[in-house]
């Protein structure tokens, strides 16, 4: 595998640890970013060494800093906390078990300023590395180093062939994909990771397809 400049230098962050302080806030930026708008709420839920010792890291003001927009460098990470409260978002946190996930996990529950709803659940992998794992309850498995598109729909026969369809004819290339389903023709989700940005015009007709309900581009983390 090639190395990228995380193998090699570590990433430029605020805080004394990679994983429990700048993977945390590229975890709250990219739960933001599923999201799609200003947060009002946050239940963050950490499991394991989130649990155990991210107070000792300052993983809770990360992970607050990356629900508010900022970047893994941002000297403000450590008044996030205050910040959160001037801004109106409340926060509230909780540890649990996860389950069969990776030590530094974190499920995060939003709510946006128009009433959106997102459940976003992912790790700290090593390096300012993130994985998410789920997105409203389905499994998936993406990095934030692509642009993705993630979309919800009715499952049926062809519907990924007519979204593969579009972006060929707008000559995007596909880097990844995952696809996972409640079940056969009932609720799916899509996580489309691509080597360009997906202009608009893209998006729009992908959201005009019959059974789409909804459409989520997702621009890659810094």
């Amino acid at each position: 595998m090639k190395a990228g400049i995380f193998d090699m230098l570590g990433p430029i962050m605020v805080g004394p640890s990679s994983s429990h302080t700048a993977g945390a806030v590229r975890l709250g930026l990219m739960a933001r970013k599923i999201l799609g708008t200003n947060i009002t709420s946050a239940k963050i839920i950490l499991h394991g060494s989130f649990a155990e010792t991210g107070k000792g890291h300052g993983t809770h003001f990360a992970l607050i800093a990356g629900l508010l927009g900022m970047q893994p460098d941002d000297s403000r990470i450590k008044q996030a906390l205050e910040i959160a409260e001037k801004e109106k978002m409340l926060v509230q946190f909780e540890n649990a078990h996860l389950g069969d996930v990776h030590p530094n996990s974190v499920k995060f529950l939003l709510t946006g300023a128009g009433g959106e709803k997102a459940q976003v659940t992912g790790c700290s992998v090593g390096g300012g590395r993130i994985l998410i794992t789920e997105v409203n309850e389905f499994a998936v498995e993406f990095t934030g180093e692509y642009p993705a598109l993630v979309l919800q729909y009715l499952d049926s026969p062809g519907m990924v062939a007519e979204i593969t369809k579009i972006l060929a004819v707008a000559r995007i290339n596909i880097a990844q994909m995952r696809v996972s389903r409640e079940g056969k023709g009932r609720k799916a989700l899509a996580v489309i990771e691509t080597d360009e940005k997906i202009r608009k015009e893209v998006l729009q007709a992908i959201g005009e397809l019959a059974k789409i309900d909804r459409v989520m581009f997702i621009e890659p983390l810094n």
